[in-house]
């Protein structure tokens, strides 16, 4: 039986002078309404209020939580509200503004922009629908990554990391601007201290050390994330998680696919940023940046018909070895002694 999910403020709640006009949004961390100020301005609302420490009844404006979750539940809140401090601290159009915060009901409320468009991620899935050759242009993938670097180069001398950029965190507005949403450095406290580090991370954009309790995370980390995103971006899905390329990393395979359709220098980047040791990827935003401007040494290869050979083979000969793996241990069950 699933458990139930901590129920949403009820319209008409007054928090911190703004009025809660609807739930846009619910996730494992938190709630997030469009609401409105004394002045009648549109603004989002972030509520803290982590669904596997609290729990909420319908009408209620008081979190419950379990004295056994408590310091955990304490220190999430705390992280969310010094997240909440930095950002607004941040002026950049590609990073949310965060206009207020506050702290009310035994919880933490962050206010921001309420922004209007549609995120990456639904572009993607609609592009992706119209099964054309390329999900996204090249010029379109350079553009907006440019966007979303700028903002992420402010955020990390600030001292902060994103630690959940994904294509669904990445807001298009629209007047057609590139928006970084949803900061995930306090629920990766609760990631770490708790024990629930995998249902906290999205699969395919998470870096390798995010689930290793005892690593380093950097700007490396968030580095990772981009080139995932220009992944889904080029591909029109994510890549395998971390734990499945650990295994059997199938990604140089995927992106020779796509020589011919993107530049070998746009296919260079995205491998580069998702390399599996954290030291062979790009150390900073400004030498990534560096690397995806390089206009001039655009190259597209077509594969030639041994290398499609070549790659169908391969991409055969894995499947087949998976296929009698699986046979192998279907047998090995069968034939163990009950």
């Amino acid at each position: 039986m699933s458990k139930t999910k901590p129920a949403p403020l009820p319209p008409d709640t007054v928090i911190g002078g703004y009025r809660v006009i609807r739930r846009v949004s619910a996730g494992g961390f938190g709630v997030v309404y469009l609401a409105v100020d004394g002045e009648g301005q549109q603004v989002a609302i972030k509520e803290y209020l982590p669904s596997s420490l609290a729990t909420r009844a319908p009408g209620d404006l008081l979190p419950k939580v379990q004295p056994e979750k408590l310091s955990l539940y304490r220190l999430g809140l705390k992280s969310f509200f010094e997240e909440g401090r930095a950002l607004a601290q941040i002026s950049h159009a590609s990073v949310v503004s965060v206009l207020n915060f506050f702290r009310e009901n035994e919880t933490v409320y962050m206010v921001m922009n309420y922004l209007e468009g549609a995120t990456l991620q639904d572009f993607i899935i609609t592009a992706r629908d119209l099964k054309a050759e390329k999900v996204f242009r090249e010029s379109t993938i350079r553009s907006l990554f440019d966007e979303v670097l700028r903002g992420m180069r402010i955020v990390h001398q600030h001292k902060m990391l994103h630690l959940d950029i994904k294509p669904a965190n990445i807001f298009i507005t629209d007047d057609n601007k590139a928006v970084m949403i949803d900061f995930g450095a306090a629920r990766e406290v609760l990631s770490k201290e708790g024990n629930f580090i995998r249902p906290m991370y999205t699969p395919g954009f998470a870096a390798p050390e995010m689930y290793r309790r005892d690593s380093s995370m950097g700007p490396w980390t968030d580095i990772y994330a981009i080139g995932a995103c220009m992944y889904a971006c080029m591909q029109g899905f994510p890549p395998h998680e971390a734990p499945q390329r650990h295994d059997k990393d199938r990604l140089s395979i995927a992106l020779t696919k796509l020589r011919g359709v993107y530049s070998d220098n746009l296919i260079e980047v995205v491998e580069w940023c998702m390399a599996m040791d954290p030291l062979s990827r790009p150390q900073s935003v400004f030498a990534l940046q560096k690397e995806l401007s390089r206009e001039g040494e655009r190259r597209y290869t077509k594969l030639t018909v041994a290398e499609k050979m070549r790659l169908q083979l391969d991409t055969l000969v894995s499947d087949t070895k998976k296929n009698v793996q699986k046979v192998g241990d279907a047998a090995g069950l069968a034939l163990k002694p009950k």
